[in-house]
C-alpha cells in the first residue's frame, strides 16, 4: 500500500511530501476533459516503489486534458521550490500548486518533461504561472507558499494516446540551497 508521509528533515531544511510504502491512492482526485465533454481518460494506480497516473489523452469532442490532485494538510510557508522525482515517457507535464481545495480555480503551473530514466527536477515557485482553464492570469500574482491546499499533475499537450508518469516523491524545499540553484539551472 502506498502512502504520503508529511514532516521535515531538518539537515535539509525540507519540509516534505514524500510517497512510502503505505500510500492511499483514495487521497488522490482525478479530473479529465470529461467534464467539458472530451473523452480522455486518467488514473492514479500504485507502481512499484512510487505512483502512476496513466490513462489515454484524446482531442475527441474538443477534450485533450487529464489531471490528478491532492490535497495537503501541511503548512508550507517558507517553501521556495518543489522537488520532484518523476519517470515517464518523453511527454511534457504540468506540476500544479492551488491555493485552495476548489474544484475550479486558479492554479499555479511548472511544465516540465520527463525520460524513461528516473529523473529529480526543481521546481522554483516563483516560476510557476497563474492560469485558469489554460489561460494566464497574471492578476493572481506568484504561489503563496503558506496558501498551498492542492498539488497535481496535468498533462495536456495535444498529443492523443496512452501516457504514463511515475512519481517517487514530491518535496518543497525551504531553503534557497546550492544544489537547488545548480539543478534549476541545468533543467531544459
Amino acid at each position: 500500500m502506498f502512502g504520503y508521509c508529511f514532516g521535515l528533515v531538518s539537515a535539509m531544511s525540507i519540509a516534505m511530501m514524500t510517497v512510502s510504502l503505505d500510500s492511499n491512492l483514495q487521497a488522490w482526485s482525478v479530473v479529465n476533459d470529461g467534464v467539458m465533454g472530451g473523452v480522455s481518460a486518467g488514473r492514479m494506480i500504485k507502481a512499484e516503489g512510487a505512483l502512476r497516473f496513466e490513462g489515454e489523452l484524446s482531442l475527441d469532442n474538443n477534450g485533450g486534458f487529464s489531471s490528478v490532485r491532492r490535497l495537503v494538510d501541511q503548512d508550507l510557508a517558507g517553501a521556495v521550490s518543489v522537488r520532484i522525482q518523476v519517470r515517464g515517457d518523453g511527454r511534457t507535464y504540468q506540476f500544479r500548486i492551488r491555493h485552495d481545495g476548489r474544484f475550479d480555480a486558479v492554479s499555479w503551473r511548472a511544465e516540465f518533461t520527463t525520460s524513461s530514466d528516473w529523473q529529480t527536477l526543481d521546481l522554483p515557485l516563483d516560476e510557476f504561472i497563474p492560469v485558469f482553464r489554460g489561460r494566464r492570469v497574471p492578476s493572481a500574482g506568484p504561489v503563496e507558499p503558506a496558501s498551498i491546499q492542492q498539488v497535481g499533475f496535468l498533462l495536456a499537450d495535444k498529443q492523443p494516446g496512452p501516457f504514463a508518469l511515475e512519481i517517487r516523491s514530491i518535496e518543497f524545499v525551504t531553503t534557497q540551497d546550492p544544489e537547488l540553484k545548480q539543478a534549476a539551472s541545468e533543467q531544459p
